[in-house]
Parts: C-alpha cells; sequence; structure tokens
C-alpha cells in the first residue's frame, strides 16, 4: 500500500497522464528501434565474417544504422519533453492549489509561521515535484516496458538467454528496495533540516539591525554555520547511500551480463548456438539492466520528492475556520445592495486559542456612510475587530451583521471587494510605482490614477521620481519614507472607490507634519463612506469624532470625542496616560 506522500503524488499525475503515457510510448519505440539496430549489427557482421558478404551487399544495412540513431535521438528528445512538461504543468498546478489555500487560510495565519519555513515548502518543495514527474514516473514504467520487450525479442533468438535474464533481473530491484530505505530517512532528515536551516537564515535576516545593534552578529553567524553544517551532513548521508546503491547496482547488472556472455561463449565453441543470435544477445544485455539502474539513479529524485509532499499534504489538508458558502447564499449576497455599508457587532466574543480571549461580548453599532474611530490600550482587541470583519476569523460567539445580514453566510472574496484596507505600515511590492497602484485597480485609466495621486498628496513624490509612475521601488518600499508608503496605501484606497474603509492607525509611525498631511488625504477619502478608524494617538482625534474606547475585549464607552474628554471616564484615562507617556 502506498503511503499518503505516495499516493498523494501519484494522484497529481492524473491531469498530465496523457503527456506522460505518451513519453513512455517513445521510450518503448526506443526500445523496438533499439532491438532493431541490434539485429542489423548482428547480421552484418555476420554475414561480413562468416557469410564473405563485401561492402556492396551491405551498404543498405550501414545505411539504416545512422537512420535508426537519428530516429532514436529524436524519440529521446520528444520523450524528454513531454515529460519535462508534465513535471512542469503539476508543479504548476500544485503552486495554484497552495496559492488557494493560503489565500483560505488567511494572513492571521500566515502570521504565526516562520517565513524561511514556508519559503523553503512552497519554492523548493514544489520545484522537487518536477524531477519526479519528469524522470522518475517515467523510468519506473520504463524499467518494466523495456526488460519486458527485450526479454520477448531475446526469448525468440535464444530462450537460455531469455531464463538468464529473467532469474537475474530481480536482484537489481530486491536491492534497491533494501538501499531506499535507508536513504528515504536520510532524505527525510535532510529535508527537515533544510527548512530549519531556512527559517533561522529568514529571521537572522530579517532582525539583522537588531542583531548588530545588540552585536549578536557573531553568535548568530556561528549558529547558521552550525544549521548548515548540520544540513552539509545530512546530504552527505544521502549521497553515500545513492553512491553506494548506484555502485552495487552496477555490480549486480556486470556480473549478470558477465554470466550471460560465459553462457553464449561456451554455447558457441559447443556448437549449440550460432554466431548472429549470440551477438544478438550481447548486445542486448546491457540495454536490457540499463532502465533498471537508470530507476536505481532516480530514486533520489523520488525520495526529495516525497519529503517534500509530505509538508505539503499536510499544509493543503491545512484545517480553517470557514468555508464556502452555498451558492444560495452566495446569489442572495451579490443581490444584497452595497453602495452603502451599516455594521453591528452582537454580543461578539473572539479567541486566538482556548486560552486567549481577545474579544468578550463586543456590541458595537456603526450606521452607514459614518467615521467610528476605535481606542484601548494595546491588546484590548482593536485590531481584532477589523480582521474579524475581513473575514480573516470568525467569531466564536456572537454575530457580526453587514447590511442587516450575517458576515458568516456571505461569499468573503466579493465581501472583501467592498473593503478598502489601510494598515499600520503598507506593504509595498517590489515593482514600479504604477504596479504597486493597480493591485488596487488593475483596470485604471492614467486620469483616474492622476486623480488617486492628488487625493493621496502623492504628486510631489511623482514629481521627484526619476521614471515619474514607472520608478521601480525596492523590495518593501525601499527608496521611499514611511510617510509615502502610507500615502501610497491611501491612493490605493481611493482607487478601490469602495463604501467601507478599514484604518488599522495609519500614522502611528508618522512624525506630525507627514501625519498631518496623511489626516487631511484621510478626510477626502471618507466623505460618504463608512470608516473604522484604530488609533493609537489619542491627541490626533477630533473634537467631534466618534469614538469606541475599548478595554479588556469589551466596548466601555462610547460618545463624541469632546463630550468623552470632560467626562472622565476611560477616555479621559486613556488620554491622561498618552499626554504622561
Amino acid at each position: 500500500m502506498l503511503s499518503a506522500p505516495s499516493a498523494w503524488l501519484r494522484e497529481q499525475a492524473r491531469p498530465v497522464r496523457h503527456l506522460l503515457t505518451r513519453g513512455m510510448l517513445a521510450g518503448a519505440a526506443q526500445a523496438v528501434l533499439m532491438c532493431l539496430g541490434a539485429w542489423l549489427v548482428a547480421h552484418a557482421l555476420s554475414a561480413a565474417i562468416f557469410g564473405g558478404q563485401g561492402l556492396h551487399g551491405l551498404w543498405p544495412v550501414l545505411l539504416a544504422l545512422p537512420l535508426l540513431a537519428l530516429l532514436r535521438f529524436g524519440l529521446t528528445l520528444w520523450q524528454r519533453r513531454l515529460t519535462f512538461d508534465a513535471g512542469a504543468r503539476v508543479s504548476a498546478q500544485v503552486r495554484r492549489a497552495l496559492e488557494q489555500r493560503l489565500q483560505v487560510l488567511g494572513p492571521r495565519w500566515a502570521a504565526q509561521q516562520s517565513g524561511g519555513d514556508q519559503v523553503t515548502r512552497l519554492v523548493d518543495g514544489v520545484d522537487a515535484l518536477v524531477p519526479y514527474y519528469a524522470g522518475y514516473l517515467p523510468q519506473t514504467a520504463l524499467a518494466v516496458i523495456v526488460p519486458a520487450l527485450i526479454v520477448l525479442v531475446v526469448l525468440g533468438a535464444d530462450p537460455w538467454s531469455a531464463l538468464v535474464l529473467l532469474v537475474t533481473a530481480p536482484l537489481i530491484p530486491l536491492f534497491m528496495v533494501l538501499a531506499g530505505q535507508a536513504a528515504e530517512r536520510a532524505s527525510q532528515r535532510r529535508w527537515k533540516q533544510l527548512r530549519r536551516m531556512g527559517a533561522h537564515f529568514m529571521d537572522a535576516l530579517s532582525g539583522l539591525t537588531t542583531l548588530r545593534l545588540f552585536r549578536a552578529v557573531a553568535r548568530e553567524r556561528e549558529l547558521l554555520a552550525a544549521t548548515g553544517e548540520a544540513y552539509r551532513r545530512d546530504t552527505m548521508a544521502v549521497l553515500r547511500v545513492a553512491f553506494l546503491s548506484a555502485l552495487v547496482l552496477e555490480f549486480f547488472a556486470t556480473v549478470s551480463i558477465a554470466v550471460l556472455a560465459v553462457l553464449i561463449g561456451f554455447r558457441l565453441m559447443w556448437g549449440k548456438l550460432g554466431f548472429e543470435p549470440g551477438l544478438f544477445v550481447l548486445l542486448l544485455a546491457p540495454e536490457f539492466f540499463l532502465p533498471l539502474r537508470s530507476l536505481g539513479t532516480q530514486r533520489h529524485r523520488r525520495m526529495d520528492a516525497v519529503a517534500a509532499a509530505e509538508d505539503l499534504v499536510a499544509l493543503l489538508a491545512m484545517p480553517v475556520d470557514s468555508e464556502p458558502v452555498p451558492s444560495a447564499d452566495r446569489e442572495s449576497h451579490a443581490a444584497m445592495p452595497m453602495d452603502t455599508i451599516r455594521i453591528a457587532f452582537e454580543h461578539v466574543v473572539f479567541g486566538y486559542d482556548a486560552d486567549r480571549s481577545v474579544l468578550q461580548g463586543v456590541d458595537l453599532a456603526i450606521p452607514a456612510g459614518t467615521s467610528l474611530t476605535v481606542v484601548g490600550t494595546s491588546g484590548s482587541g482593536k485590531s481584532t475587530l477589523l480582521a474579524l470583519l475581513m473575514g480573516f476569523a470568525q467569531p466564536d460567539g456572537g454575530r457580526i451583521l453587514v447590511n442587516g445580514q450575517d458576515l458568516v453566510g456571505l461569499d468573503m472574496p466579493a465581501w472583501r471587494r467592498h473593503i478598502a484596507w489601510v494598515p499600520q505600515r503598507a506593504h509595498v511590492f517590489h515593482g514600479s510605482l504604477r504596479d504597486n497602484l493597480l493591485l488596487a485597480a488593475p483596470d485604471a485609466d492614467r486620469v483616474t490614477l492622476e486623480r488617486a495621486l492628488q487625493a493621496a498628496v502623492l504628486g510631489p513624490l511623482v514629481a521627484r521620481l526619476p521614471q515619474g509612475l514607472d520608478t521601480p521601488l525596492g523590495e518593501r518600499g525601499e527608496g521611499l519614507s514611511g510617510g509615502e508608503r502610507q500615502r501610497l496605501a491611501l491612493a490605493r484606497a481611493w482607487l478601490r472607490d469602495v463604501p467601507l474603509l478599514l484604518l488599522d492607525e495609519p500614522m502611528q509611525h508618522l512624525d506630525a507634519a507627514t501625519a498631518a498631511a496623511v489626516d487631511g488625504a484621510l478626510a477626502r477619502l471618507a466623505l460618504g463612506r463608512t470608516v473604522i478608524r484604530v488609533a493609537h494617538r489619542l491627541d490626533a482625534i477630533g473634537e467631534h469624532e466618534q469614538v469606541a474606547v475599548m478595554a479588556q475585549g469589551r466596548v466601555v464607552e462610547t460618545g463624541i470625542a469632546a463630550e468623552l474628554r470632560t467626562k472622565g471616564g476611560a477616555f479621559a484615562r486613556l488620554l491622561a496616560a498618552d499626554r504622561a507617556a
């Protein structure tokens, strides 16, 4: 019975089975041509040596041999192209499935994972599948098809030689199984060590500033060197097993061919076998064992693929908080008017795990077209409210109503199309400024982009950049200031042109002048929209803003900012603590 990763690997081959089948047929055709070529060589030598036939009688055979070689070469190229195409398609198919799964799992799950570990799994792991489908899987079939064809051909020429081949052939697969068990365990260790090294390296890279400030670079370098050395040892262990198994396979194949050659030699000497069939069998003997030996050398590709598949299967089977809603619910959501959005939290309870409750019965109403600023101490649940609204998590109790409908029953991709989000730190992708803006609206024209730039006060930035909108930006916005990155996020939100705006304190890390410019852009963006804003700078809250104060996972106070400042309640205490800090 196949293990779960092996069964999953074979399951992924179904959509490309036609390519693999054609590749195997090309391999079988090569075997037929090889048998024909061996027979022509044996016939030509027999006719020349024992038949006394001259060159004028052998020229058709001599002409046919290079033609057969060219045909076999063409079939080899075609076979490799087919099988590589199969591997590339499976890799792309798995990558799409993983991307969809990561979208379902959401950013909350991703934030809990090691970045380096995920890169290793999703890049190196998926890439390890291509050699499995391009090399190992076709070779598995050819290791059966080609020897079977050769045995049938040899059976017609010399039944005793066919019997010798059948008796000696099982020695190679038997040893492959024995050696493969040890090699597979070593390969599993190597793959886990690679994941560990990738995670360690990415963590060190992302924390390089901290390491330098605390003079811990040398210590971290030693840890990375130790991790790399462990990976080197595991890799060498796999290679030792692979080289040893290859050596033994070659030994058994050589001994088997030698035994066959000795038997044919004695039978030729005793006159019980003709020269032509004897030479024909000897020419085919190495080709009989070649597919089995090639399969042995391909086993490391299978081991790498199985090790990677174990992690990929676990990731694809990772449970999620929410499942797609029925089509009827999706249709009702599509028909629901979304020009304006009103939101209500009713006794909402949520915790990231059983021991950590974040929200404990939140009740909050946000009428359509209004703005609400949510404040509170760190850990009070402010950002969790936004995560629940975006569908990245589901309430453990209570419900969130959107225009009177339960958010849990809505189609999440359709719902998110009505949301614009501006986080604390806007993410800028590697690419041009235009590319980063078009993430929000891929079909936006030049006029629309210019309006978004004006609304977000990004005009001076575009004028300063050497290539304007087409200026390449470094990864994570290298070359832009913090304020410029935040205004880029505001321009994206403007391009979205949606009725709900979620702001997770976009001005927390900005200086006063930049924060004022961003605040003005936000005020223009908020007109006519429902806005929920998480704020940390309480002094920046306007006198007439509607405020909700959170503490220990509950809404403990609501009202107009000016009134709450003089009331002496939770908001006033937060404001005093903020000024004292």
